[in-house]
């Protein structure tokens, strides 16, 4: 026991003093103005969105943005009325584009992006946002501000989540954190660390460096699209990944089922489908979240201390985030049982490859090559 203890605790010192800071639950993107107003274009894929897609437009439709911004939305083969809701808007900078048949090897929602995209014609800035977003009137300005004073070539944030049902108040903040853990924004923000990645409620993206990587073509499988993007563009350009009040979404994600999935669509091709990397990665969470509560309640001695730091180390880097979202710090000494859900969720995920189920999406399925 004293050598899982100890092991668990170097796993601590090492997450807490030199993984990124992931921690911290930061930067945040501010209220700004820009300088300069380029052009900029927002391409919505929708795809079964009727429930939250007339708020989500009308949010962008009142952006206070001195520059040109027409919005694009992609009806990617609804059959709930997305494409009709949105044509009631009658506003002249709103196209609705009818999206075409997907082809081999495209996910669908980067099929319905590719469209917009070439639909945006040659907009300096593109803004990719999901359709169960809604904007802040001050939201587009802040982001390309942020872009040109920092000549940065994608800027993505971390949007509100909803966290109001139960469920979403036990598991939604813990999501969050997770992804900081696995992606360390300070590290996906530094140009020397090949870490990249990006959130997808929200990336707004140059023209020029979708143009450099050969377009949406060059993710056009990706099912984890966002950081997908992020790392070809860091590959020759800058990038930049923070949390942000001013977009926030508005999916409910009202049982404990409803996050099941969204989590196990894409756990396992997180893990590049790959058993041996299953593994690994369910010992390692085990060493991380679960020898520490399991030593500082049953253990003994230096075994049992050991285990208790860890554990006080796990809850107390919860805090920054239990914060963000509003919530009690009592919260934090039960991370470990959060993060068991989340490895139930990974190893459903791969059950679900196993039985020939692949990811689900959207009434969508991808298996084989297009997984």
């Amino acid at each position: 026991m004293l050598g899982l203890a100890a092991i668990s605790v170097a796993i601590w010192a090492y997450l807490l003093g030199w993984h990124g800071r992931f921690w911290q639950s930061g930067p945040e993107l501010r209220p700004d103005r820009p300088v300069v107003a380029p052009d900029v274009a927002v391409v919505v894929p929708a795809r079964d969105e009727a429930p939250v897609i007339a708020r989500c437009l009308a949010s962008l439709l009142a952006q206070d943005y001195a520059g040109s911004l027409r919005v694009v939305l992609v009806d990617d083969g609804s059959g709930d009325g997305t494409g009709d809701i949105a044509r009631r808007f009658a506003d002249p900078r709103l196209t609705v584009l009818d999206g075409r048949p997907r082809p081999a090897g495209w996910s669908g929602k980067l099929w319905a992006v590719a469209q917009g995209v070439a639909e945006a014609g040659d907009a300096e800035l593109v803004l990719l946002t999901d359709a169960d977003i809604e904007h802040d009137p001050r939201h587009v300005a802040t982001l390309v501000t942020q872009a040109e004073r920092h000549g940065l070539d994608l800027v993505s944030e971390m949007v509100a989540l909803n966290c109001e049902s139960p469920a979403e108040r036990a598991l939604v903040p813990a999501f969050v954190f997770f992804f900081q853990l696995l992606y360390p924004f300070a590290w996906a923000n530094d140009p020397l660390r090949a870490t990249a990645a990006a959130a997808g409620g929200t990336i707004l993206v140059r023209r020029r460096a979708l143009e450099r990587i050969g377009g949406i073509e060059a993710v056009r499988g990706a099912l984890i699209d966002d950081v997908a993007l992020a790392a070809a563009v860091k590959r020759g350009g800058r990038v930049w990944l923070g949390h942000s009040g001013l977009a926030r979404s508005i999916r409910p994600y009202p049982a404990a089922a409803d996050i099941w999935r969204m989590v196990a669509r894409t756990a396992y091709v997180q893990l590049r489908r790959s058993p041996v990397l299953l593994v690994l990665c369910i010992l390692g969470m085990a060493l991380t979240w679960l020898v520490p509560p399991g030593l500082a309640l049953f253990g003994d001695g230096a075994a049992r201390w050991l285990g208790l730091a860890a554990w006080v180390g796990a809850a107390g880097s919860y805090l920054p985030t239990l914060r963000r979202f509003g919530r009690s710090p009592l919260w934090a000494p039960f991370l470990p049982l959060v993060a068991v859900f989340y490895m139930a969720a990974t190893i459903g995920s791969a059950l679900d490859h196993a039985r020939g189920r692949g990811v689900v999406w959207k009434s969508r399925a991808y298996q084989g090559a297009d997984a």
